[in-house]
C-alpha cells in the first residue's frame, strides 16, 4: 500500500491559505495530511504587510511549523508564486524536514546568486504596463524601499484568473490582501547554499497559459536553477488551483508518494 504524505502547502502574493480550498479536501479524499498556511500580515493572519519587513519575517508561519515537527517528519512542501521564496528559505533553514520542495509556477532562486536575482530578471523581462492596475506603495515616508503590493481588478481578471472560474476571481477580489516582493530585502540577503537549498529535491510544476509568469520564464528559472523533475498542467492559467484542480491534486499526490 502507497504511503500518503503530509504535505504543506504556501499560498503566492496578496492571497492566502484559502486558495487551497478546492485542492486540500481533494488530498486529505486521497489519504494525505494537508496544512495550509498563511504567511504573515496574509490571509486570516493578524499583522499587516507594514509590520513585516523581511523575506524571513513574512516566512515565519512556514519556519515556525517546520520547527515544530517531530525529528523524524519529513514534508511535502509546495510553493505557489512568490510563494516560492517562502519555499527556498524554508529549504535553508530545514533541508532535513523536507521530502520535496514543489514549485506551483513560482519563482525558482539559485545559489549562484543574490535572492533577488530572480525577481530582478522578472522585472527586466516583464514590461510595467502588464502590472495593469496594482499598487505599489512605500511603508512609509521613513521606510521609502519598503514597498507594498496590492493587485487591481483588472490585473486579477487579465494577468492571474483569466481561465478560473468567475466565482475564484470574485472571491479574490474579496479576500486578497496587500503583500510585498521584498527585494531591497531579498538584494541583501545571503545566498541560498549547497548545504541547505540544494540538498532538497525541487520538482516544478509550470502552466502553460500562465500570463503573470509566463511559460518562456518558468523554463527560464528551472534552466537557471535546476530542478529533479518538470511536470506540465495544460490549459491553466496563474492560479492552477481554480480551473485545474483535479489535475494539480492528481499532480501533486503523484509526486508526494513518489519523493517520499
Amino acid at each position: 500500500m502507497e504511503k500518503k504524505q503530509h504535505i504543506v502547502l504556501v499560498h503566492g502574493a496578496c492571497h492566502g491559505a484559502w486558495c487551497w480550498y478546492k485542492v486540500k479536501p481533494m488530498l486529505e479524499a486521497a489519504g494525505h495530511q494537508v496544512t495550509a498556511l498563511d504567511m504573515a500580515a496574509s490571509g486570516i493572519h493578524p499583522g499587516k504587510i507594514q509590520e513585516v519587513n523581511t523575506v524571513t519575517e513574512y516566512t515565519q508561519p512556514l519556519l515556525d511549523f517546520l520547527a515544530s515537527l517531530p525529528p523524524e517528519e519529513r514534508v511535502v512542501v509546495v510553493g505557489h508564486s512568490l510563494g516560492g521564496l517562502n519555499l527556498s528559505l524554508a529549504m535553508e533553514y530545514f533541508p532535513q524536514k523536507i521530502a520535496v520542495a514543489v514549485f506551483l509556477t513560482a519563482f525558482l532562486p539559485d545559489i549562484t546568486h543574490e535572492p533577488s536575482y530572480v525577481l530582478d530578471q522578472y522585472n527586466e523581462r516583464t514590461p510595467g504596463e502588464a502590472w495593469l492596475d496594482s499598487e505599489f506603495s512605500p511603508y512609509s515616508s521613513s521606510l521609502e524601499h519598503q514597498i507594498s503590493m496590492f493587485f487591481g481588478p483588472k490585473f486579477l481578471t487579465s494577468m492571474l484568473y483569466q481561465l478560473s472560474p468567475i466565482q475564484d476571481l470574485e472571491l479574490a477580489k474579496l479576500l486578497i490582501r496587500p503583500s510585498s516582493l521584498f527585494k531591497h530585502d531579498l538584494s541583501k540577503a545571503t545566498k541560498f547554499t549547497n548545504e541547505g537549498f540544494g540538498m532538497v529535491k525541487r520538482v516544478f510544476i509550470t502552466c502553460e497559459q500562465d500570463k503573470a509568469i509566463t511559460l518562456e520564464f518558468q523554463k527560464w528559472m528551472i534552466q537557471n536553477c535546476g530542478v529533479d523533475e518538470v511536470v506540465n498542467i495544460k490549459d491553466s492559467d496563474h492560479m492552477a488551483m481554480f480551473p485545474k484542480p483535479k489535475e494539480l491534486t492528481h499532480c501533486l499526490s503523484k509526486i508526494a508518494i513518489e519523493y517520499a
